[in-house]
């Protein structure tokens, strides 16, 4: 009965459910407690058959049915956020009340109504709360026959009262744990959804923002001198905006997916901007179809990389079928902290899977004159290579 907290982070990050879907449990609940009624039969035939006028046995008839109703209205407000223990204490303290008036006609038949109050605090009320309250349950149970004299009813109650208690309070703690095992998932949802978000964005902003100031910086060197090509330069740095807008809307939405041969036309753009040379060994087709989405990330990470740090020459792209090796001739990786972006881009290959490694390239990489430059290797499967090829892109 008890609803779990509501996350308006989710909200927020459009992962979490419609404010508006409610929990069946918690719209229709108080039908379930309704099916028990039928239990008051009992008292209800005591005082039907109670040897009283007819106006006390019609008042206590009132009195059982008002019972009743503040029972199945009390699980009706439990189920209404925020619904305060302090407003259950109030419904219990009535249905107490009620029951406590119906014993001058029913007499010992009133304890009838005790596994009702039993059930709705097993349910609405703390773990605690509910333990104290059958306690003192079965002590009523034991002291009000023993008053009356009436022991042949003791093991009724003594049987009954724990069996309702012991079993509300067992569901309604499986339905608080089930309640903050949903929590703990909408957050862990929550949660990859951030990093998802917070991952594309970079990697999007990275190479977009790395091109236009390579651009920029490139058109300003060519205003003086060639102004139609600087003029050139900046209408693609205004394109290369407006795409970056385009996908930062999408990536939020996300609807953001790379393409591996859209990403390899943009780094052919970049690192000519950047004036380096590209070669492209291996072609798009030969990737696995499940693959070419993560390789086309790690193409835009690492020729960002390159344009960033490398200072290189020659990059160099080689394609296999679930693999990807960037090797650039450039000053090389030693001593340098691995960056957010090679992180996130570990963090996709190895939902997947795979594996990245960085370091060194080998002596001679590329043109050779340069040093060993760099070598990212993204690693999806083990098969080989197959029909590498090499495209060489000059600038």
């Amino acid at each position: 009965m008890t609803q779990p907290p509501s996350c308006s982070e989710g909200e927020a990050q459009g992962a979490s459910p419609s404010a508006d879907v409610v929990d069946p449990w918690v719209r229709f609940g108080w039908l379930l407690a309704a099916i028990w009624l039928v239990f008051l039969v009992f008292p209800l035939g005591s005082a039907v058959l109670a040897d009283v006028a007819v106006v006390w046995r019609a008042l206590t008839i009132a009195l059982i049915i008002t019972f009743a109703l503040v029972y199945l209205r009390g699980f009706w407000a439990d189920d209404q956020p925020p619904g305060t223990t302090r407003r259950l204490h109030l419904y219990l303290l009535v249905m107490g009340l009620l029951a406590l008036a119906t014993v001058p006609v029913i007499g010992l038949s009133a304890l009838g109504l005790v596994p009702f109050m039993l059930s709705f605090s097993g349910m609405a009320l703390p773990t605690r709360q509910a333990l104290l309250l059958l306690g003192a349950a079965m002590v009523l149970a034991v002291v009000a026959p023993l008053l009356a004299g009436q022991l042949d009813d003791l093991w009724f109650f003594l049987l009954i009262y724990p069996m309702v208690g012991l079993t509300l309070i067992l569901i309604s703690a499986l339905d608080q744990r089930a309640g903050r095992q949903r929590e703990s998932q909408q957050r862990l949802t929550i949660s990859e959804e951030r990093e998802r978000v917070a991952r594309d964005v970079h990697d999007v902003l990275g190479h977009s923002l790395t091109v236009v100031t390579v651009k920029s910086e490139l058109a300003e060197r060519l205003v003086d001198v060639d102004p139609e090509r600087a003029k050139a330069e900046m209408a693609e740095v205004r394109s290369i905006s407006r795409q970056a807008l385009a996908e930062i809307r999408a990536t939020v939405a996300g609807l953001r997916v790379a393409r591996l041969t859209d990403e390899l036309a943009a780094a052919e753009q970049a690192l000519t901007g950047a004036g380096m040379r590209l070669e492209v060994r291996g072609s798009p087709e030969e990737v696995d179809p499940r693959h070419r989405i993560v390789l086309a990330w790690a193409v835009r990470e690492a020729v960002t990389n390159v344009v960033r740090h490398s200072g290189a020459r020659l990059c160099q792209i080689t394609l296999g079928q679930d693999r990807l090796s960037v090797r650039d001739d450039g000053r090389g990786v030693s001593g340098r902290r691995e960056g957010n972006g090679i992180g996130g881009l570990r963090e996709r290959v190895e939902q997947q899977g795979g594996s990245v490694s960085l370091g060194p390239g080998a002596p001679g990489a590329g043109d050779g004159a340069r040093g060993s430059g760099t070598l990212l290797e993204v690693r999806l499967g083990g098969a080989d290579d197959t029909g590498e090829t090499t495209a060489k892109v000059a600038t």
